[in-house]
Order: C-alpha cells, then sequence, then structure tokens
C-alpha cells in the first residue's frame, strides 16, 4: 500500500497521479512507481502496468491495474499534507507563467522565485458558498486545457483560507459582488504566515457567472491571469467592454481602473499584486451598472 510519509514519498505520490494528456506524463508516472516499487510500496505487476502504459501521455494506467485485479494500488493523493499541496500548487503556477509574454510578467516571475522557498503554513478556511458552488465548475472548464493546474488547484484547496472582500462600501461595488466572490492568497501577508509582512501578493480569485465587478482601481501593479472565460473587461468608465478569452493575460498599471464582467462560466484567475498591497483599492463610479448588471455574455 502506498504511503506518503516522507516529502520524497509525497513528491513521488503527486507524480504517480499526474493528469492523463500533460506531456512527458506517462514517464513521470513510471519513475514514480518504481521509487514506489523499491521500497516495497507497489507491486511488481503495477510497476509493469506503468511501464507498459509510459509510452502514452494520455492512456491511465488505472484502467490496466483494474484490469489485472490491481485496484487496491492505484493511488490516492486525497490526503497530501497541506504544504506539500501547495507547494505543487506553486510549481504549476510557475510553468504556466513560464510560458507568458505579457507585461508585468517579469516583476511576477520575480517576485515567485523570490518567495517560493518560504515556509509554507496551510490554513484551512471556513466554509465558502461561492468556493463550494462554483470551483468545481471552473476546474472542470480549466481541466480541459489545463489538466495537471486544476488539479493542483483542487489539491491545495482544502489548504487555503478563502475570504470575500469587505474593503468596499456594499452601496459602491453592489450587492452582488459584496457577496458573489472569493479569494485565496498563496502567497503574502494574507496567507497567514507563509511570508510575514512582505509587499508582493499572489493567489485565486473567483466570481460567480454573470456578476460585475464594478469599475475600481489601487496603487498596486496587478496581473490577472484568467484560467476560464470568455470575460468582459474595460479599462475606463463607461467605456465599451471588450471580451478576452481564457488565459488571455491583463496588466493593470497603477490607478489604471479596470472593470470585469463575468462570461457565463465562473471566473478563475491567478491575481498577482507586484507592489504597494497596503495601499487599498477605490470604487471608480460609472453611469452603465446597471446595464452591465444585466447583461448576459455568451459563451
Amino acid at each position: 500500500m502506498i504511503s506518503a510519509a516522507t516529502p520524497e514519498d509525497q513528491r513521488a505520490l503527486a507524480q504517480l497521479t499526474t493528469p492523463c494528456g500533460q506531456d512527458g506524463s506517462g514517464r513521470l508516472r513510471y519513475s514514480a512507481a518504481m521509487h514506489f516499487n523499491r521500497k516495497g510500496m507497489l507491486s511488481d505487476a503495477a510497476l509493469e502496468a506503468y511501464r507498459m502504459c509510459s509510452p502514452y501521455d494520455a492512456e491511465d494506467p488505472a484502467g490496466l491495474l483494474r484490469s489485472n485485479g490491481l485496484e487496491r494500488e492505484i493511488p490516492k493523493v486525497s490526503d497530501l499534507p497541506g504544504d506539500m499541496a501547495i507547494r505543487l500548487l506553486v510549481e504549476e503556477v510557475e510553468r504556466y507563467f513560464a510560458g507568458m509574454n505579457t507585461p508585468g510578467i517579469a516583476e511576477v516571475r520575480a517576485g515567485l522565485s523570490r518567495w517560493q522557498s518560504a515556509p509554507v503554513t496551510p490554513a484551512r478556511s471556513p466554509a465558502n458558498a461561492v468556493i463550494e458552488k462554483w470551483l468545481p465548475f471552473a476546474l472542470d472548464q480549466l481541466g480541459k486545457t489545463h489538466p495537471a493546474l486544476a488539479r493542483a488547484i483542487s489539491l491545495a484547496n482544502p489548504h487555503l483560507h478563502w475570504l470575500t472582500f469587505d474593503g468596499y462600501p456594499v452601496e459602491e461595488v453592489g450587492a452582488e459582488f459584496a457577496t458573489g466572490h472569493a479569494y485565496a492568497s498563496i502567497f503574502g501577508e494574507e496567507a497567514g504566515a507563509n511570508i510575514p509582512a512582505v509587499d508582493w501578493d499572489m493567489g485565486l480569485f473567483l466570481i460567480p457567472p454573470d456578476v460585475l465587478y464594478r469599475d475600481h482601481k489601487h496603487q498596486a501593479p496587478e496581473l490577472y491571469a484568467p484560467l476560464t472565460g470568455p470575460h468582459g473587461w474595460r479599462f475606463g468608465a463607461d467605456r465599451p467592454l471588450t471580451i478576452l478569452p481564457a488565459h488571455k493575460p491583463v496588466w493593470n498599471d497603477a490607478f489604471v481602473p479596470h472593470l470585469t464582467k463575468v462570461g457565463p462560466v465562473p471566473f478563475l484567475c491567478l491575481y498577482c499584486w507586484t507592489k504597494d498591497v497596503h495601499a487599498g483599492a477605490e470604487i471608480v463610479p460609472a453611469s452603465d451598472w446597471d446595464a452591465l448588471e444585466n447583461l448576459r455574455l455568451k459563451a
């Protein structure tokens, strides 16, 4: 029976369950299977199943294990320790950002590199209705194109401290958004003890379908990396919306007003504030919020 008693075992377990379809995943799973076979946690017959599947990234060894009566050797990662789950998420985020060429990405990656070795303190947050209802939907959409990142978010989710921001007056930001969003800092001051008193913050942000995040601005330069789409954007009060697909990054310079109108799927994104994270944010008045809140974008 596979167990993850050491950090090496934990990493190998994560590799053993790498989602099928990812380039190189077949050989990665086989390498991890050899680790557990050497430790006596995986049988020779199960190792052979991983070897046979290793040239085929899209082939799930679980099917072959079941057909050979080896169901008990199919690995599970539901009990992966929180610090390892968050580390794996950061690794997938690094891979995601590595393929990006957009304003601000150099600052984001430099900050991530600076803080990725900091202590990780998982914090199980209270139940959050927005996350419970909408995160599975969003991850299902993300998993169609980025299965490893979707799985990493799913594994880390129980160990993230999800919050609903209450810094805007409800009458300014709108009642729908005020309770209809959640965010979790992965690295930064609001992530708990992960990095004390740093002027940098990166995390995940989720808004349900059709919700309007009204025009606002802040001193902190910010990268949005939408993992789902399409959604509507604009960068100035009362301007027309621009519809952008998933994986089209958005960089907001300091004090540039911006608005997000969520489309028919939940808005799930990676965000990063690269400095001035304590300066706060404010709503920028516009005349068309009622119309935008009633607008329904098409998929």
